[in-house]
Formats: C-alpha cells, structure tokens, sequence
C-alpha cells in the first residue's frame, strides 16, 4: 500500500537513476534497452512515484536527469494515466504543487508540462485544488513560486481554454481574468508576459469573463506597448491582432495610433516582435474599414514591407544562400514535405475561370525556411493590400521598385522582385504597360550569377504568365519558354524546383499554344529525370502532367511517348507498393494516360493490374484494422485513391479499350466496396470512376446498376461537396445508357437534386452537373422528370447558358426540349430564361436547332404576335439580336 509518506527504496532510485542517465546516451542500441526497461517498470505501481520523486525531491542531481524523470512520468500519464492506483495519483498532484517553485526554471517548465498534461486527461474536475493553488501561489513573494505557478497556469489555459470557460468547473475564468489583469504592470517582465499569453488564450472564443473585461484589457495593453521587454511587446502585438477579428469595435477610435504602433513594431529590432505585428496587417485587410484605415499610412506602410522582404543574413546562412551548386547533393529525408493528393473531380468546360483553383501564392519560395518568417508574412501582406486598393498601390510602390530591382546589391534586388510578384494580382492592370519593359528585364535575370535572385525570379515570371501568353510569342513567350527550360536543369536544386513549378503555371496559361515547341519541353523535362534528387523528381512529376492536361491528344505522337514513357515507367518498376512516392507518379501517370488515350495501349496492362492490386491491398488492410485494431494499423487510403484516380485516367483515354481489362478483373466489386467507405475523399474517387467505366464499358458496370444507385442517391449530399459533385455526373451518364430502364432509379436521385439545383451557394461545377443530370434523366424518362419543371427550370437554365458546347450540355437541352413537349406549362412563367439559355448555343446540331426553333416559334404562336412583341420587349437586346438571326423569332 503506498501511503502518502511514501518513501523510495534507495536500490530502486539507484537502477532507476541508471536508466535515465542511460537514456541519455546517443547509442541506438542503448535506447532501445532502456525503453524495453521502461516497459517493464510500468509494471510496478509504484514507479511513477519514483519519477516524480527524482523530478521533485533529488536536487543533487543534474537538471537534465531531473526534467527527463518528470518527461517520462508525463508520457506514462498520456498513455496509463486511468490505470494509476488513487494513491499514486494523490501523491503525484501534490508532489507537483509543492515542486512548482524550483529554483531551476528547466524544472519548473517540466513540473508545468506534468501539470497541465494531467490537467487535460479530464482531471481538472477532480483536481480541486489545482487552480485556487496555483492561484494563490502567484501571489507569492517568492519570484520563482510565482513564475512557475503562472507558467503552468499558461500551459492550462493553452490546453484546456473551453473547460475553463464552462459551467463544469463553476467558471474559474470570472476569478482568472481578473487576476491576470492585475499581473500586466508587474516590475518583473517573464510574469509580465505570462500574464498576457494567459490573457490571450480566450480572445477568439469570445470568453463571456474576457469581455466583461475588455476595456481594462485594452488599457493594460496600451500601458505595456513600448515595453522594454520581447517577449512582452510579442505578446502585445498578438492580442492586439486578435482583438481586430473580435472586437474591432473597441479598437476602431484609436486605430490610427495602433496603425502608427504596428508600423514601429513591424520595424522591431526583434525579429519575433516584427513578425507578430507584421500579422497586423493581414488580418486588417480582412476588415470592411482596411481601406479608408490604411489609406493615409500607405506611403510608410509600403516601404516598411519591401524592407522585411530582404532575406537576413541567418535567413541567407540557413538557406545556404552562398552555395551554387549543389545538384550533385542528396536530399535529407527530413527535407522532403508530405504531399497531399487531390482526388479527381468531374468539371464540365465552363466559359468561366476555374472557381476552385487553389490559389498558391507561391509565397513559400524558401522552402527549408518553410516555417512562416517576416520575409513571407511580409510578401504575404503586400499581395492582401495590392488586392484591396488595387492600383491605388503603384504610385507609392512604383519609385520603390525602381529603386529595389536594378539594385547593386543582389539581395536588395531580390526583395525587388519578391514584391513585383507579390503585387501581380492586384495590381495586373497598372501594371501591364510597364510589363512590356520589365518582363525582358526579368527574362534576363534568369540568368543571374545568384541561385536566390534566379529562384524567386522564377515564381515572379510565373505570376505574369497570363499577360505573356496573350502577347505575340516571338516576344515574349518564346523566350521565357527557352530560359525558363535551361532553369530547369540548372545545377542548384532550389532554382531546380522554382523552374519546374513556374513551368507548371505557365502550362496550364498557355495549354495548347504549347504544342509547337513540344518536342523541345519533353526533351528538357526528360533530361531533368536523370539528373535531380528525390525532392525536385516529385515536383518535376507535377511539370509533366500538367504538360499532358494542358496540351491534351497532342501528346499522342510516336516520337513524344517514345521520350516520355520509358523514365516513367521504370520508375513505376523500381518503386515498391508502399512508397508513397507513388502518389505524384500516379498522379502523373493517370493525366498522362488520358491525354495519350490509345497511344498508352502498351503500357496499359501493368498499369491496370498494379491499380487494382493496390485498391486491393488496402481494403483489406483497413478489414484487418477493424477485426484487429491492437495488431493491424489503419493502412494510408491515399493509396487507394489515387489509383482509383489513374484507373479512372486509363478508362477516360482508352474508352473502349479497358473492356477486356475489366473483364479479366474484380474491381466492379472492389468499387462496390469503395463508394460505401467512411472516407470522402475514397467515395469521390470511386463516383468518378464508376463513371468513367459507365461511359468506357457499360457491359461490366450494368449487371451491378441495382447495388450501386441506392448507394448513389444516399451521397447526394452538398455537405460533401466532392462527392455529390462526382456522384451526380456518375448518375448522368448512367441514365444515358440505361435509358428507359432509368425510371425505377429516377425519384431517389431526382428530389435530392432539385434541392441542390435551388440551394443559395452551391459550387458552380456542381450546379451544372446536377442540370446536366436533371436534363438527361428528362431525355431518358421525361414523362417522370418533367411534372417536376417548374420546380427547377429557371435554376437549371442559369446554370447551364454559361458553359461550352460540348456533347453533355447537348443532351442535357435534348432531355429539356423533351421535358417542356410533354409538359409546356411548366416552363411558362420562367420562359425568358429559357430563350436566353437558347442563345448561349454558339453551334447546335441542326436537329436540336431545329427543337428549339419549334418550341420558340410554338411558344410564340400561342401567345399571339401582340403578347410576344411586349414579351420579348423585356429581353436585352443582345439576346433579341441572337433570336432574332438564328430562329427568326
């Protein structure tokens, strides 16, 4: 029985102390005996009380050994902590509170982490005397009580802000606050800084105690704004940026004297401090008041950001900013960033731009500083305010650009043309008649003796490509198409990765203007696979396929697959099943394998089979996983999907082709399998599949019809945008083929998405997926959809007049023009809509022109000439113009 006055048996201390000093040794072998040891004690009930005893009471030995015994202990609390007998528990708890005040402040940090761990494992409400404690404790003469007794009161309210703010504990924070308040103006500035760290922690959730509060808390915080202390004035800035989210109110009538504070601090000799106030500017550029708040600042707020886009000297250290070459050099396994997959989604070709882009500002330029710094909080802050006063920007920024990139010294320069990226959204329109003389300025640049001014150069010249691409290519894009290759396989692996991406967004500019020099980018992209390390061969993986969904069927030359196929496909034979390299090899692979279509035939078995195996492989994986949690892992679904994705990539090329390879395969009832998982992303994956395998061999997919469409009308659900989206498209073209054989399908899958064609909000790709369904469940089955018109035509006309013409939208209107014979009243009241989703047809078929032709001239004609002419009054004249030459109406 361990009582409270437990004491250790000095054999037990003396083996335990062993172990620790052992733990400390850098021999692998070594550690891994002690952690088998460690193992084995936890056995003991009471070797938990050892550990905290030689963290609390064994001040002879070193501070290391002490704070690895309270380490140890609070990893046994994570994982053990319900297992531990009451009386360990006891002794633990106030043998922490009694060591909170060590003289060592590396104990004291460890006796807060012990605290505050067993704190968050649901104990503050059995810890009753935990909080008043500690409370008490800070008022403590005694500096070290009152330092550690705030540094674990921080920890808490780090890790457990929402208990703190409930009615579980009685709402300690009424008390807390208060408190903390009173600490802001304390002669010592650690406890200074506590106190506004613990502050901190309860401005975004809004915290009922804070706000009673707020105005005391501003007060202090203008009191400790010029302290002389960092980590103080840190804290400062950080509360201030949040209070702008959340009680902007308060901050609004001083907010020119907080614009002038921040300018100060985003100039701090302490990089730390100019980080946190450079913040500042971010979060204002979200608020309605930026513009009219900033406006008479802007001429000393420009050059203060220019200025913190210049790398430091440690920036240029760490970066190995003085080293050139260094291709030859292998990447540190530490180096390489996990890569998230995009699973594949079905668009229809909208005139519109992409809405679902994801904006890659390309701010992370310095990708082993990857770690936010002022140099891309500071980029980041230029391109926000470029976006809200747009060209009102340039007079200020211009005379500082002039002067920054045909600087002398190449890292003033650098920051030059960071900032001229950084502006290119915003500012594109001011901007592009000075482009005709900067763009062959930066072309040159290029080709700078710096690896960091060729770099950065890179990204910029890839923010402007849409302007080069507009321009005659002889001038522009030819030659930055040629330096831009040669950066490609430059000998610094940084440059390397700044080319291949850049390139990357000028493909998808550029697309098919591409094709003319195509020959010379494969040779290039080639070349690069033979001579870059692991990091740079994943981004060049990126390069290719988006060459190949950019240039498209184009690709589909002898002499081109013959350069391209042979280094992909024998890195696919040299990567192993669970390498997760194989994700952008995949990913590749599958844009590659639709843009060839037939010219992939004989590459397309292997490719197929090891899909499959891997889809495979993981279901079953994830079946073990659930029979046998404690033996089998949760495997990694990305696998999965993104072979799901590449199979969808073969059906799409090869159409018909893949018959004999599905034939010869189970994956109908892998798929099955797939659509039913708990992951959205692997039902997204599996809904384009099923219907890419709908539309490339319908024989394999019909005799499972009536197991998929129950599953398929239960994922018509907008909250999962993706899902539905794919689900949706797979429902379209399964009712083409299916044809009459659709109406026992049509209610389940038709009401959902009569919902979603009339929801505020919806996704544009989304939107004209559902019409187009709707339209060609109405082609299929119109006696069942069309009772139904009035409840989604004017949406569904909306939502298709803007894309292309392509052979889904015409199905789409064929299912329409059916849907209004069978039921004419129920276009009536939105009519004009449909006129003006006639018009948006550039160059229907002749018999769909014809369809249309008779339902305007019948609509007319039913009306009367007088009742038409006042109709078609209301029509802009661009649509009276387009009716009037193609139908005559």
């Amino acid at each position: 029985m361990v009582r409270m006055d437990w004491q250790p048996s000095q054999d037990g201390l003396q083996q335990i102390l062993q172990l620790l000093k052992e733990s400390q040794s850098p021999d692998t072998a070594t550690q891994r005996e002690v952690q088998a040891k460690l193992e084995q004690l936890n056995q003991y009930p009471d070797f938990n009380n050892y550990l905290i005893y030689v963290l609390t009471k064994m001040t002879g030995e070193d501070d290391a050994t002490r704070s690895l015994s309270g380490l140890i202990l609070k990893n046994n609390v994570k994982a053990h902590f319900s297992k531990f007998p009451t009386e360990v528990t006891v002794f633990i708890k106030s043998e922490c509170l009694s060591a909170v005040g060590d003289p060592s402040p590396l104990i004291r940090a460890t006796v807060g982490i012990l605290i505050t761990t067993i704190a968050s494992r649901g104990e503050l409400t059995n810890w009753q005397d935990l909080l008043p404690s500690l409370c008490s404790m800070l008022d403590s003469d005694n500096y070290t009580v009152c330092e550690g007794s705030f540094g674990a009161l921080q920890k808490i309210c780090e890790d457990s802000a929402e208990i703190l703010d409930s009615d579980n504990l009685n709402r300690p924070l009424n008390v807390l606050i208060p408190k903390f308040l009173t600490f802001f103006r304390h002669n010592n500035p650690k406890i200074r800084s506590h106190a506004i760290a613990c502050v901190n922690q309860f401005i975004i959730g809004r915290s009922q105690a804070l706000m009673l509060h707020i105005d005391e808390f501003i007060q202090n915080l203008f009191f400790l704004a010029s302290d002389e202390d960092p980590e103080v004035r840190k804290n400062v800035c950080r509360a201030i940026v949040m209070l702008l989210e959340v009680r902007l109110d308060r901050l609004v009538p001083q907010m020119n004297n907080i614009i002038d504070y921040m300018l100060q601090r985003t100039q701090d000799q302490d990089e730390g401090v100019a980080l946190e106030a450079c913040e500042f500017w971010l979060s204002l550029a979200e608020q309605p008041i930026c513009k009219e708040a900033l406006q008479p600042h802007l001429d000393r707020l420009v050059p203060v950001l220019v200025r913190g886009m210049k790398y430091s000297e440690i920036d240029i250290i760490l970066l190995r900013g003085d080293v050139e070459e260094d291709e030859n050099v292998p990447d540190r396994e530490e180096d390489m960033k996990p890569r998230f997959h995009r699973s594949r989604s079905h668009h229809t070709n909208n005139t519109g731009d992409g809405e679902d882009d994801e904006d890659d500002d390309g701010l992370d330029d310095d990708s082993s500083l990857s770690d936010w710094n002022l140099r891309k909080c500071s980029a980041a802050a230029l391109d926000v305010l470029a976006n809200v006063f747009l060209t009102e920007l340039l007079p200020v920024l211009l005379p500082i650009l002039k002067e920054t990139l045909f600087h002398a010294e190449w890292e003033v320069k650098e920051s030059g043309i960071l900032a001229l990226g950084a502006i290119a959204e915003g500012c594109m329109s001011g901007m592009v008649q000075h482009l005709g003389e900067l763009v062959p300025y930066l072309i040159n640049c290029l080709s700078d003796k710096k690896a960091l001014v060729r770099s950065i150069t890179c990204w910029t010249l890839s923010r402007y490509s849409h302007w080069v691409v507009q321009q005659p290519h002889e001038q522009y894009l030819k030659p930055l198409m040629s330096e831009l290759l040669k950066r490609i396989l430059d000998s610094n692996k940084r440059v390397q990765e700044a080319a291949c991406s850049a390139f990357a967004t000028l493909e998808e500019e550029a697309c098919t203007e591409l094709v003319p020099y195509l020959g010379f980018i494969l040779e290039t992209l080639v070349f690069a696979f033979h001579k870059y390390q692991h990091k740079n061969l994943l981004i060049l993986y990126d390069a290719i396929g988006t060459l190949a969904d950019s240039v498209g069927h184009h690709l589909n030359k002898a002499e081109y697959i013959n350069l391209l196929m042979p280094p992909l496909i024998q890195k696919w034979n040299v990567l192993k099943d669970e390498d997760k390299d194989l994700f952008p090899l995949l990913e590749c692979l599958s844009s590659v394998a639709t843009a060839l279509q037939e010219g992939f035939l004989p590459y397309c078995e292997p490719v197929y089979k090891r899909c499959v195996s891997l889809v495979e492989q993981t279901l079953n994986q994830h079946i073990a996983h659930v029979q046998n949690a404690e033996q089998f892992e949760q495997p990694d679904k990305d696998f999965m999907i993104v072979a799901l994705d590449l199979l969808s990539g073969l059906a799409e090329g090869l159409d018909g082709h893949i018959e004999r390879l599905v034939a010869g395969s189970n994956i109908m009832h892998l798929l099955y399998q797939c659509v039913q998982d708990s992951m959205p992303e692997v039902r997204q994956s599996s809904f384009a599949l099923l219907g890419d395998l709908t539309k490339a061999c319908f024989v394999h997919v019909h005799p499972c019809i009536p197991e998929f469409m129950p599953i398929l009308s239960g994922n018509l659900n907008p909250e999962y945008i993706s899902v539905c989206n794919n689900a949706t498209w797979a429902a379209g073209e399964i009712s083409v083929k299916l044809g009459a054989d659709m109406a026992v399908y049509i209610p389940p899958i038709l009401n959902p998405l009569i919902t979603i064609i009339n929801r505020p909000n919806t996704p544009k790709t989304l939107l004209e997926n559902t019409a187009i369904t709707i339209g060609r469940m109405g082609l299929v089955c119109p006696g069942i959809v069309a009772p139904s018109l009035l409840q989604f035509v004017r949406p569904w006309c909306t939502s298709l007049r803007n894309i292309r013409d392509n052979d889904e939208k015409d199905s789409a209107f064929r299912g329409m023009c059916q849907m209004i014979s069978v039921n004419p009243g129920g276009v009536v009241p939105d009519f004009i809509f449909f006129c003006d989703a006639v018009a948006s047809w550039l160059n229907p078929q002749a018999d769909l022109k014809d369809m249309f032709g008779k339902i305007l001239h019948g609509f007319k004609n039913q009306v009367g000439e007088e009742a038409w002419t006042k109709f078609s009054e209301q029509f802009p004249l661009p649509l009276k113009e387009r009716l009037q030459t193609n139908y005559g109406v």
